[in-house]
Parts: structure tokens; C-alpha cells; sequence
């Protein structure tokens, strides 16, 4: 096991090019880090990295081990997953990644529910905005609302996720209610952006096909929750998922704008990598979310009026 978790250990260092980050990314101290690839160097006898004050790179020989660790992993993985199903008992690490707003209000806390099932799956949960790559950043699962266009990644559908155009009472109040997709130009819309977002362009359902609009506004930030803050707090539009902003419509503090013009729809779904043998973890994780990830959606909008937009919901 301890040859294995070194393994593990010396792919990560490779891959995210230092001690530090793959301490971060491990959850371990770069000291035990460095000591697990003194052991794969000492077991194997041969140096596996160049070590200089600025970068650490594989050697001749590292680059070779590094190519083969894949292999390795791959099989010890498969051998857990057959062992794992035969037992009727997903163990292991479980690495999941989620948008901010989803993770803090629907997903945290699911999570208890999900380990009193599976005590011996430990949750490493990552929550950014932004699209981390699966393969790149050693994810296992992702949960997105998205425009599901990739095909190289396995999607199952948890809930549909229409959106909605809102503000603040006080907002429509001083600057007048949009009327066209057109006036949105002319307002202040909160915008999340982050590195290799596109959300600072909104696109509209309407009569004679959808209307794309680059719009502007003076806040942005890189964290949904910041910009609902602002909405009620009347700086200025923002488009949310119907979910997350359920509670604000029903106490009418948020109020919605342009409903015969309905923002492009979002999948909201659980995703990962195509695999021949895909982890008996990763297959618990997905059948959960796609079970009680729904019922928590359609938890939130139980009893919201959401006027011309579809209902999400379990899909069938």
C-alpha cells in the first residue's frame, strides 16, 4: 500500500509541477510528500526528478515511470471497482467538484446523507465557479449546469435548470423595468466572471429566435452569492438559476424582468469521465445525486409560481 500511495503521490508532482501543489492537492505537507518520493526513488534506484531552486522537472527515467503509472493506477482502480461490486461496498477516495451556489446550498448537505450510506467513501469535495478539467485536475465527478455540448464525458441528467432575469424592487424602482432584451444594454447587470467564463454574454429566447446580448455593468465577481448580495441590496440584474433564487421571489425581495423572453435553460447534471470500469464510488455517487439531488430541487421550488418557464424536475 505504501509503494502505491508513493506512486500516487509522484504522478500528482508531475502533473501539477511541484511538491507544494501536489501537497495542497493530497492533502499533505510538502515534507511528506518529498519523503514519499525519496522511498519511490530509493525502491526503484533511480533519481526520478531534477530538483532546482526554481522547478522540478521528471528525468529520463521519471518521464518513462510517469508514463506507466497511469497503467498502474488504472489496474489497481479496476481491481477496488470488481472488488468493490462484488462486496456490494464502494470504498475509497472520492474527488468531486461543484459550482459554489450548488455545493453551499444543495449538495454540502446531501453530503452526510451520501457518507451514512457509504462510510468507507471519504468525500474530497472541491467547489469553484469555475470548470475545473476532469482529467487534468484528477477530478472523479463533477456536478454542472451547463449547455451539456462534450462529448468525450459521461452526463446523467439530474434536473432540468431554466433561469431567470430578476432585481431588486428598489433597482426597477430607479432605473425602470426592461421591456425588450435590448433595454438590458442599458442597464447594470451583475455578470460572474472568471478565468474562461462566457457569462457576460446573456442569450434570450425570442419570437424570431434567440437574441445574444453582451451586456455590462460596473460590479462582477467570481462568486454567484456575491452577485445575488447585490441584487437585493438594488445595484443591478442578475441571471440566476430558479432554484437558487427561490426563496428572494417567493418574499418578493428579488422580482422577475423579461419573462416573455426566458434566458437560455441549463442541464443540471452529474458528470464523468468515459471509462471501461468505472469505480463502484463514483457509480454510488452519481445514482445518489440523480436520486436526492432532484428531490432537493424540486424541494426548493415547491409552491413557486414560475409563470412561463418549466418546472425542474426528476428527470424520467
Amino acid at each position: 500500500m505504501a509503494l502505491l500511495e508513493n506512486i500516487r503521490t509522484y504522478k500528482r508532482v508531475v502533473e501539477l509541477g511541484g511538491l507544494s501543489a501536489a501537497g495542497r492537492d493530497l492533502r499533505l505537507s510538502p515534507a511528506v510528500v518529498s519523503h514519499r518520493i525519496q522511498q519511490l526513488e530509493s525502491h526503484l534506484g533511480v533519481r526520478l526528478l531534477h530538483r532546482t531552486t526554481r522547478q522540478l522537472q521528471p528525468t529520463e527515467h521519471g518521464l518513462a515511470f510517469y508514463e506507466a503509472c497511469h497503467d498502474v493506477i488504472h489496474a489497481v482502480d479496476r481491481a477496488e471497482s470488481i472488488a468493490a461490486e462484488a462486496g456490494s461496498n464502494p470504498q475509497g477516495s472520492l474527488k468531486v467538484t461543484a459550482p459554489l451556489g450548488f455545493g453551499r446550498r444543495v449538495l454540502g448537505p446531501l453530503v452526510p446523507e451520501f457518507q451514512s450510506r457509504y462510510p468507507k467513501i471519504d468525500m474530497r469535495l472541491r467547489l469553484s465557479e469555475r470548470v475545473l478539467d476532469l482529467l487534468e485536475e484528477a477530478v472523479d465527478v463533477a456536478v454542472r449546469m451547463a449547455v451539456l455540448t462534450d462529448s468525450s464525458l459521461i452526463a446523467r441528467k439530474i434536473a432540468d435548470c431554466p433561469r431567470m432575469l430578476v432585481a431588486a424592487p428598489s433597482y426597477l424602482e430607479a432605473h425602470g423595468k426592461p421591456s425588450t432584451p435590448d433595454d438590458l444594454l442599458a442597464h447594470r447587470c451583475l455578470l460572474l466572471r472568471y478565468p474562461g467564463s462566457a457569462q457576460f454574454r446573456w442569450t434570450l429566447a425570442a419570437p424570431d429566435g434567440p437574441v445574444s446580448l453582451s451586456v455590462n455593468g460596473p460590479l462582477d465577481a467570481d462568486d454567484g452569492d456575491v452577485l445575488t448580495e447585490w441584487a437585493l441590496r438594488g445595484q443591478g440584474i442578475v441571471l440566476k438559476p430558479i432554484w437558487e433564487i427561490a426563496s428572494h421571489l417567493r418574499t418578493g425581495e428579488l422580482q422577475p424582468i423579461l419573462l416573455d423572453f426566458p434566458p437560455e435553460p441549463l442541464t443540471l447534471a452529474v458528470i464523468y469521465p468515459h471509462r471501461r470500469f468505472l469505480s463502484a464510488r463514483v457509480r454510488a455517487f452519481a445514482d445518489f445525486m440523480v436520486d436526492e439531488g432532484a428531490k432537493a430541487i424540486a424541494a426548493r421550488l415547491d409552491g413557486l409560481e414560475l409563470g412561463p418557464v418549466v418546472r425542474p424536475g426528476k428527470p424520467p
